[in-house]
C-alpha cells in the first residue's frame, strides 16, 4: 500500500509543480524510466514468485538507471549515442516484456 501511496503522491505532486527538466539531461530520462520500469516490473514479478528483497530492489533500481544512463552517455561521446540508446531500448524492453509475460501466468494461470 505504501509504494502505491507514494507513486500517487509523486504524480501529484509533478502534476502541481510541473518540474522542468535541464536540456542537458533530456536524452538521458526516457532511457532512464525505461531502465526504472524494468526494475519495477522485475520487482513486481518476484514478488508473485515469493523471492522478494527490498535490498535487491533499490539496488536493481539505481544500477539500472545508472548503468544504461552511461551507456547512452557514451554513445553520446562516441558520436554514436541513438545507436546505443536503441540498444538499450530494444534489451530493457524485451525485459519489460518477459517479466509482464511471467506475471500475467502467475495471475491468469495462461
Amino acid at each position: 500500500m505504501i509504494p502505491a501511496l507514494g507513486l500517487v503522491v509523486g504524480i501529484v505532486v509533478g502534476v502541481l509543480l510541473q518540474p522542468e527538466v535541464p536540456l542537458w539531461l533530456q536524452p538521458y530520462l526516457p532511457i532512464a524510466v525505461i531502465a526504472a520500469l524494468d526494475a519495477v516490473f522485475g520487482a513486481v514479478r518476484a514478488v508473485l514468485d515469493g523471492i522478494f528483497n527490498d535490498k535487491v530492489f533499490v539496488i536493481s533500481f539505481l544500477s539500472n538507471v545508472v548503468v544504461a544512463g552511461f551507456i547512452v552517455y557514451l554513445g553520446d561521446q562516441l558520436g554514436v549515442g541513438s545507436q546505443l540508446s536503441t540498444g538499450v531500448v530494444v534489451v530493457l524492453g524485451v525485459r519489460i516484456f518477459s517479466n509482464v509475460a511471467s506475471i500475467r501466468r502467475h495471475l491468469f494461470n495462461a
